[in-house]
Formats: structure tokens, sequence, C-alpha cells
């Protein structure tokens, strides 16, 4: 596989920029797919899976847990599009002694991100849960399932959490902290995932199902789980982007800066991950 450094993912980058934001994404896709295709189709095959959800939204309404049916699809096909690209993208900047075992990666991510959706979705035009669902043979099959390559991947993400630290990857100092600390507390993140399993479901302090933020599902009423899963997954884009901002902007206490960033977004993890345990919703409605 051909490796890009970070100057040059740049270059081409700026360069589409300054003709048009269209010009800009189709560049930005070419490379992805130069660096990564496993990567790059099984996102496209998460966009077709949004599509497909929000196609059949206006169309089916039965409800699962008090949402439309296929909310949750779609929600799942966004944030593993945003997954499945973002972690190519960034192991292409790992040097090329890295790149057998990031392809290794790549492949498992993206066999586990495409059953994990295929589950889900299956589950939808069922009219039911996909997670803590044992309620007939299949449904327990298939939540099994999920585990299993949920497993696989959090596997997965230890050892390119294991590469970006044992590799530097290219780039500028804050950027390369800020990759390095994404996937850590992108892991973490997925490690909260296991309360959730542990408790059988997301809320606590009351039963899944009850009145919740509009679109997200998030309890209003009890603790939820999964605020503090979703801000730990999403560090993957949000630190490194920190970082290549403030590369940009200071270098010269980019490093530390990102550190700090870093820091103060892992602890606002763990403030909400406590307040769940709690029983304390994210946003209160009586």
């Amino acid at each position: 596989m051909a490796t890009l450094d970070f100057s040059l993912k740049s270059d081409a980058a700026a360069s589409a920029a300054s003709v048009s934001p269209a010009n800009y994404a189709t560049t930005w896709l070419r490379v992805l797919h130069r660096v990564n295709p496993v990567l790059a189709w099984a996102g496209w095959l998460h966009v077709a899976m949004l599509l497909l959800a929000l196609a059949l939204l206006p169309f089916d309404h039965r409800l699962v847990t008090g949402l439309p049916v296929w909310i949750k699809p779609a929600k799942f096909a966004l944030s593993g599009l945003l997954y499945l690209w973002t972690l190519g993208w960034l192991l292409a900047d790992l040097p090329a002694a890295a790149q057998r075992s990031v392809r290794r990666i790549s492949g498992g991510v993206a066999l586990s991100m495409v059953v994990e959706m295929v589950c889900i979705t299956t589950q939808a035009a069922r009219g039911t849960t996909s997670h803590f669902n044992g309620a007939t043979p299949l449904d327990g099959a298939l939540f099994s399932l999920m585990g299993v390559f949920i497993m696989l991947n959090t596997v997965l993400t230890v050892w390119a959490v294991y590469l970006v630290w044992r590799h530097r990857p290219h780039g500028p100092a804050g950027y390369v902290w800020g990759v390095r600390l994404g996937l850590l507390l992108f892991l973490l993140g997925s490690l909260l995932g296991g309360m959730m399993i542990h408790l059988n479901q997301h809320t606590v302090g009351a039963p899944d199902g009850g009145p919740g933020l509009p679109g997200l599902g998030w309890s209003t009423r009890a603790g939820d789980l999964r605020t503090a899963h979703f801000l730990g997954l999403h560090s993957l884009q949000a630190l490194p982007l920190l970082g290549w901002w403030m590369s940009r902007h200071l270098p010269r206490r980019a490093a530390l800066l990102t550190w700090l960033g870093a820091a103060a977004y892992a602890g606002l993890v763990v403030l909400l991950f406590a307040l769940a345990l709690q029983g304390v919703p994210l946003l209160a409605v009586r």
C-alpha cells in the first residue's frame, strides 16, 4: 500500500480547498481510497446503509424503545462511517514498517463493522431491538454475534493504539499527539460500552425506552451510559483535529496544548460516565 506523509495529505487538501469544497472532498476521498481501500469501501457500504435507513424512515412508523425503528440503523451507519474513514486516514500516517499491520487491522475492523451493521439493520427490519435482546433464539444469536465482533474490534483497536505509540506518525508534534491520544481515548470509550453489556441495558435507574433526547434517545429521566460512550468514541476525530489546528496556529506549544485538551476531554468523559452511573441524565426533562 502506498503511504502518504502528512505534508502530502495537506498539500492535496489545500490545493483542492483553493478550488471548492466539492473538489476538496473529492481529493480527500481519492487519497483515502489510495492509502486504505478496505476501510474506504467499508465506509461506502455504511453510506448505502445510511441512505437506506433514511429512505425507509418516513414510511415505516413502527417504534422501538420509543423511537422510529430506522433511527438506530441511521445513527450507527453514520457513526461507523466516521470511524472507518477516520481510522483509515489516520493509520496511513504510520511509516511503511507498520503498514503490514495496518492492512490486517483494517480488514478486521471492516469485517467487524459490516457484521454489526447487518445485524442492526436485520433487527430493525424485524421491528425489534438489536442490543440486549435475547427474546428468541435468533435475537440471542444476533446479539451474541455482535458481541464477538465488537470484541474483535476492541482487540484490533488495542493493536492500533500500540502501533501509533510504537511508531511515530508523520506530521508535526501536535498532530502526532492528537492521533495517539485520540486513539487511546477512543479505546477508553469502547471499553465503557462494556458497562452497558454488564447491565444489559443503556440506562441506569430506569429501564430502556423511556423519554429521551430527540433523535438521540438518550434518557432524560435516568443516567444514560451512551453519552460518555459517544463522547469517548468521537475523540478519534476531535483530538487529531485539535492537534492539527494547534500545529498550524500555535506550533511551539501545540504538543502541550494538545495534551491539555486531551486531559480535559478525558475528564469530561469520566464525569459523564460517573453521572450516568449515579442515575443522572445529561439533560433532565420533567
